[in-house]
């Protein structure tokens, strides 16, 4: 199946493109979109990965699903399009950044600068309905997702898993700890961040493990 996405990850996932369950996927998604108001556009479905190319990625963030309200989705976890008023989960991730980095994140939650220095903003499921959460999973996504995170685990070396929440640890207990640092703590959701997010100093200590491997620390901005 030719599915529209950077080439660095077409190679790679070449083979999960070609399965029984992502073609049942792509048929389920393609109906929803000719019947329904579907988020992210169609457009920016695999936006995270044409944004941040395999070999590039330093820093993995797991996400579970696109915002479902107007404007807000465009294919990066946590993440909204320029002049949408940041969520309460995005507000949170900022202030812990002010608070372990001691830097004031620009205002605008599109995490595109995130991305194109070398973050996937990687969320389980990649399309949602209109007004209703959770709406597209078990569909086949996240045995998708779960693929590249396997790759990534795998393939590469030195990298950092930020896992936010049971739900994304759950996605990432088999990643090897021995080749790359897993940051683990409670979601940024207003619900959970001061049970453990804010203080989790995670922005700092993924810099320091670049650092270490001579590697650009990320401007976190």
């Amino acid at each position: 199946m030719d599915v529209k996405i950077e080439k660095s990850w077409k190679k790679v996932l070449q083979t999960e493109f070609e399965k029984e369950y992502f073609e049942k996927l792509v048929s389920f998604v393609r109906q929803e979109y000719n019947s329904k108001t579907i988020y992210p556009k169609a457009a920016k479905i695999f936006n995270a990965f044409n944004l941040c190319p395999f070999d590039k990625v330093k820093v993995v963030i797991i996400g579970q699903d696109p915002y479902h309200e107007p404007n807000q989705a465009h294919g990066l976890c946590f993440s909204v399009n320029e002049n949408v008023a940041l969520p309460p989960s995005l507000q949170n991730i900022f202030k812990e950044i002010r608070q372990d980095l001691n830097i004031e994140p620009y205002l605008n939650g599109d995490l595109s600068r995130w991305a194109s220095q070398g973050v996937l903003l990687l969320n389980a499921t990649l399309t949602v309905e209109a007004h209703k959460a959770g709406s597209h999973q078990n569909k086949g996504w996240e045995t998708f997702t779960d693929s590249v995170i396997s790759h990534l685990a795998n393939d590469k070396e030195g990298l950092v898993f930020m896992l936010w929440g049971s739900y994304a640890q759950r996605k990432g207990e088999f990643i090897n700890r021995a080749k790359h640092l897993v940051l683990k703590s409670v979601h940024p959701s207003p619900l959970s961040a001061h049970r453990g997010f804010f203080g989790n100093h995670h922005f700092s200590q993924t810099n320091e493990y670049l650092k270490n491997q001579g590697k650009p620390p990320l401007d976190w901005r």
